[in-house]
């Protein structure tokens, strides 16, 4: 296994102290680098370890915060903080940026090579980096399908890939048409996955508290998403340019 260096970060956005994980590959040299950003639950070690991996891989990997060091188990109480941040686009930029520049402030980051992958609130987060018309080499989002404001999705300069549970009820049907006629009318270059029989938040590994009715863990679409996202980065982030 590659060695993988880790290290806590603490950083300030959104009026309060963040408390991201940055995981570094082997080597001394710049790396293509990837944003990772969680469910509106809060940064836990699901996605710490999503960056370890990454960082395997040969990325420099910031998994970031969006509640200040807090994990939410009360799936009302993470609504009641999530609802008006997803609501507030101005607001989850400023978080994604803030992130960003904690990336692009690592020396081993290569800032022209820049990708950003979400989960949930994460990734409505990494959406709307590209619809502010930051420069990455692609956006993942897992259970995120969430439109934004007219004509800024044409701002977005990468691919797009988004994967979602066809048994989702947080993003049905009608949300997947609209975030794909949004994507397809700004001439950006997407795709979306749906999971056949997958719930919301189909990615995460089960939780030792009370999740919300349409949520549930499917180990083997889990699986076949985090492969869609390393491909995705594969294409987009090559080692060598």
């Amino acid at each position: 296994m590659t060695t993988v260096t880790t290290r806590t970060v603490e950083y300030p956005a959104d009026g309060r102290t963040m408390i991201g994980h940055l995981a570094l590959p082997a080597g001394v040299g710049r790396r293509p680098a990837v944003l990772v950003g969680p469910e509106g639950a809060g940064l836990n070690d699901f996605q710490r370890r999503r960056a370890d991996t990454l960082a395997e891989l040969g990325y420099v990997a910031l998994a970031f915060d969006i509640n200040g060091g807090h994990w939410f188990s009360d799936p009302e109480e993470m609504l009641a903080h999530a609802l008006p941040l997803l609501a507030d686009p101005d607001r989850i930029r400023d978080i994604g940026h803030a992130a960003l520049k904690v990336l692009c402030a690592e020396p081993r980051t290569d800032p022209d090579r820049i990708a950003a992958v979400g989960y949930g609130t994460g990734g409505a987060i990494a959406l709307e980096l590209g619809r502010d018309g930051v420069d990455l080499r692609a956006i993942g989002t897992v259970n995120a399908l969430i439109t934004g404001r007219p004509g800024e999705a044409a701002r977005i300069r990468c691919p797009v890939w988004a994967g979602v549970g066809s048994q989702d009820p947080i993003m049905p049907p009608a949300q997947r048409d609209a975030f794909t006629a949004e994507m397809q009318a700004a001439g950006v270059d997407w795709r979306l996955v749906i999971y056949g029989g997958a719930l919301h938040a189909f990615h995460h590994p089960p939780v030792e508290h009370a999740v919300r009715p349409g949520v549930g863990y499917h180990p083997r679409h889990a699986q076949r998403a985090w492969r869609d996202v390393v491909s995705l980065l594969a294409e987009c982030l090559p080692m060598t340019e």
